[in-house]
């Protein structure tokens, strides 16, 4: 039943990604555009997430545990390190520069896009490369 839910819901996301805009890469380069062609269409899209978002973790939160879970699993770290705002650098170039974040861009396979399909690629050749170098750096 557990897996059936986040099925549901990973499909709710992706329809939601769809409609918004989020898998096209013009759209969202022209969202980060700021100083050129502005298309500010995406603010509604973030706003809106954020609300909703707002409102219930203000809710769930107050719960002992979620529905589906013993436990919830929410991170502990507090600290800023080098590894994380250099991947949080990466990945805002990377998005920037191809227009396309991971989750819309898997979204995006659906269309047969070459493009889109050896982003993924890349980004999961990157993901295993990274791997490789952190067992080797332990």
């Amino acid at each position: 039943m557990k897996n059936f839910i986040a099925f549901i819901v990973g499909l709710i996301f992706a329809m939601g990604l769809g409609i918004s805009g989020m898998t096209q890469t013009q759209v969202v380069r022209g969202f980060l555009d700021v100083f050129g062609d502005w298309n500010y269409s995406l603010i509604g899209v973030m706003a809106g997430a954020i609300f909703i978002h707002s409102i219930f973790f203000y809710f769930i939160k107050k719960k002992s545990s979620p529905l589906l879970d013993s436990k919830f699993h929410l991170p502990t770290r507090k600290d800023l390190d080098w590894r994380l705002i250099t991947g949080a650098g990466i990945f805002g170039i990377g998005w920037g520069w191809a227009g396309i974040c991971p989750g819309p861009g898997i979204v995006a396979m659906a269309s047969g896009n070459m493009d889109i399909i050896i982003f993924i690629a890349f980004m999961l050749v990157g993901m295993g490369l990274f791997k490789l170098i952190e067992n080797k750096i332990k």
